[in-house]
């Protein structure tokens, strides 16, 4: 009877270790997948901001993304932000309530990077609308657009084709009175 009980402690022992090893494997895989990887440049950019702004010297790294969902619009954009052409960025705010994100804040900063996040700017949001799409301005679309040629029409186009292609994930349709979070921002670096 010993024998059997010292065996069956034996197992059970094996079992839990291996169990645990088990729970432990899946945290670490699952500690690996939702690891956020931070391109040196999006360091080396804030440390440089901080050396010249040291106001901001016990700010935390702030949010770093690119506008877009391709390289290619996405490089272009972080370029036109980082020569100070683009100054503005739409959002629909049914995905924000959907997604139950913070709207931005008026003062906070952003790192603009590339797709692959290459940082390229510093921006701070100066202000934050809520406008339907139909009453979007000329001068609004130019600065989310970063060009003076056809703004209004350039920006209608794009951000509809865009809105649309998302909505359709969630199988919504785009309409001419959704309300788009209009963000007004300043690239505060480089200078």
């Amino acid at each position: 009877m010993m024998k059997q009980t010292l065996i069956i402690f034996f197992l059970i022992l094996i079992s839990c270790k291996n169990e645990e090893k088990t729970q432990n494997d899946e945290q670490t895989e699952a500690n690996k997948t939702s690891e956020i990887v931070i391109d040196q440049s999006v360091t080396t950019m804030w440390n440089s901001y901080i050396a010249q702004n040291p106001e901001f010297k016990n700010t935390e790294l702030p949010e770093f993304d690119f506008f877009h969902n391709n390289k290619e619009d996405a490089k272009r954009l972080a370029e036109l932000t980082a020569n100070k052409k683009k100054q503005a960025s739409s959002g629909l705010l049914s995905l924000y309530k959907q997604y139950n994100l913070d709207l931005p804040k008026v003062g906070s900063k952003q790192i603009i990077t590339d797709f692959d996040g290459k940082a390229y700017a510093i921006i701070e949001n100066k202000s934050i609308d809520t406008i339907p799409f139909n009453q979007i301005s000329k001068e609004y679309a130019q600065l989310d657009m970063g060009t003076d040629s056809e703004p209004l029409k350039k920006w209608k186009k794009a951000h509809w084709d865009f809105f649309k292609n998302f909505l359709a994930e969630i199988e919504k349709e785009p309409t001419e009175d959704m309300k788009i979070v209009c963000v007004r921002f300043e690239t505060v670096w480089p200078k």
